[in-house]
């Protein structure tokens, strides 16, 4: 299941500059974090996203991703928050992503599969 909604890049540039480099770099670290953020938005919002990826309007595609790399980023940055200058810069990047994630999963929940045409 890893990676359906968003990239790994995306998701470390959300967890900022200073994110730890040992999970950054690890592919063995980083897939379950995809794997768990996309249950997470599943069972959220009671829709199988994964298997309808494919004919989702761009905009809901966007919004998994958005939400996705915003989960696992602050899985990234709770996994060495001595990598940041202070934990006040660690708590603002979890702050922020906390806020994209609640949001999204806001938008998703009940959110048909395609847009109406204006």
């Amino acid at each position: 299941m890893s990676w359906n909604f968003c990239s790994s890049g995306a998701a470390i540039a959300k967890a900022g500059v200073n994110a730890s480099s040992t999970i950054t770099a690890s592919g063995a670290l980083l897939g379950p974090l995809s794997d768990e953020a996309e249950g997470f938005i599943e069972q959220q919002t009671n829709t199988d996203w994964t298997t309808t990826y494919s004919t989702l309007s761009t905009s809901v595609k966007n919004c998994l991703a958005d939400v996705c790399s915003s989960k696992i980023a602050m899985n990234i940055v709770g996994y060495d928050l001595s990598s940041y200058s202070s934990m006040r810069v660690a708590e603002t990047i979890l702050d922020i992503n906390d806020d994209i994630v609640n949001k999204g999963i806001s938008t998703l929940k009940g959110k048909p599969d395609t847009l109406k045409t204006p």
